[in-house]
């Protein structure tokens, strides 16, 4: 057996005769196991609200959306299009058009984006399962789904027959006011609510959905034009190879995005929290790794006449010096897993019995993950070890002399 890790084992097992470093010892077990449970805890709750924020964007966001390089509009012919649908990895896809155009009910107005799907959209996006109230629209009708928070603002109801919708977009290449009348220099259309979504408060004050036909007319644009296409992928597809080829579809005039690049400003802030908290807490857990230091060294003080027996009978200075670096790594091991397996199981019982709420109907979000494991354990190990090694060094042959 290894006589340094038999050394060690047995002086992390056994007390000591002085109170004092039995105390130490346990306060810096206790740093530990607490510090790897808190860690663990907070990555899970973050991971968690991680989720929670991306379930808003993976409602809505496709797999991956075509938009046009510049301009923004640009057409798709028949041809490409039987490319598309022949295209690897592309399990649905949808045409759409997004523009800003002016809503206006009973007086009131609102800036807001329409956007024309076509019939394929339910395959692509899960908004039609998201509906407040109402139903999803039908194709080549002058039906809309308004967000919740569109329809809050203007006061809008569904299937209002005393009021209609009206929405206006200026025509394009109407440079000039010539006319008497402003109005002439915008298109204007009646539209028919059916339905309200409700996704998040960002979102459900952003758009009006509306058949692409609808929102082609309203733009003055031609059959085949269109400002983007969203896809989904078939599962395990090669995202990268499906971005390459639709482009070549698209004669590589197009940007193909993932869900990711469309929501880069809401990744790189989850990102940044999640670097932060960890960051902070592990700053915890160094301060809390000053006890182990601090009981290590006080055993090596304690131990010392015995290992001036040990040097006396050959043991090296290194040896000696590694049994503490062993006891200390040791004592981090078991601290950590002890603080994991404690961690693991407030998480799991909030998830399961959802004990914390944030309001009556919504639980505190945690996400169990073997990384947060992995991330956790790795460093209660490695800092462990550093404080083993800085407390080790105290053993020196000045010290046995």
């Amino acid at each position: 057996m290894n006589f340094p890790l038999y050394i060690a084992k047995r002086y992390l097992f056994s007390k000591s005769k002085n109170n004092a470093i039995n105390i130490i010892t346990r306060i810096a077990s206790g740093g530990i196991i607490i510090g790897a449970m808190a860690l663990f805890v907070v990555l899970s709750v973050f991971s968690g609200l991680r989720v929670f924020s991306l379930s808003f964007s993976n409602d809505f966001d496709p797999d991956l959306k075509v938009i046009p390089k510049t301009g923004k509009s640009f057409v798709l012919t028949p041809d490409q299009e039987q490319k598309l649908k022949k295209c690897a990895g592309v399990a649905s896809y949808s045409k759409i058009i997004e523009e800003r155009v002016l809503f206006s009910f009973d007086d009131k107005q609102q800036v807001a984006y329409i956007k024309g799907v076509d019939f394929n959209y339910v395959k692509v996006n899960k908004v039609s399962q998201k509906l407040f109230n109402g139903q999803w629209l039908r194709p080549n009708t002058y039906q809309v789904v308004i967000g919740y928070g569109i329809s809050e603002k203007l006061s809008l109801g569904l299937f209002d027959m005393n009021n209609v919708l009206e929405v206006m977009a200026p025509k394009p290449g109407e440079g000039d006011f010539s006319s008497l009348n402003p109005e002439d220099s915008f298109s204007k259309l009646a539209l028919v609510p059916v339905g309200i979504y409700a996704i998040s408060e960002e979102l459900d004050s952003k758009y009006v959905f509306a058949d692409l036909g609808l929102a082609q007319e309203l733009l003055l644009y031609r059959p085949n034009q269109i400002s983007g296409i969203e896809i989904r992928t078939k599962l395990n597809a090669n995202e990268a190879e499906v971005i390459e080829a639709v482009t070549k579809i698209c004669n590589n005039k197009v940007a193909v995005k993932t869900r990711a690049q469309l929501n880069a400003t809401l990744y790189k802030m989850l990102n940044t929290e999640n670097i932060a908290v960890y960051l902070i807490f592990t700053l915890v857990i160094i301060i809390a790794l000053f006890n182990l230091i601090g009981a290590l060294i006080m055993m090596v003080l304690d131990k010392k006449a015995n290992l001036k027996t040990l040097f006396n009978l050959g043991v090296e200075v290194k040896d000696l010096r590694k049994i503490f670096l062993l006891q200390g790594t040791l004592l981090s091991v078991f601290g950590g897993l002890i603080g994991l397996i404690l961690g693991i199981i407030i998480v799991v019982i909030q998830q399961q019995f959802q004990l914390i709420m944030i309001t009556p109907s919504l639980a505190y979000p945690v996400e169990f993950s073997f990384q947060n494991v992995g991330i956790v354990f790795a460093t209660i190990v490695s800092l462990g070890f550093i404080a083993s090694l800085i407390a080790s060094s105290r053993v020196t042959k000045k010290l046995l002399d």
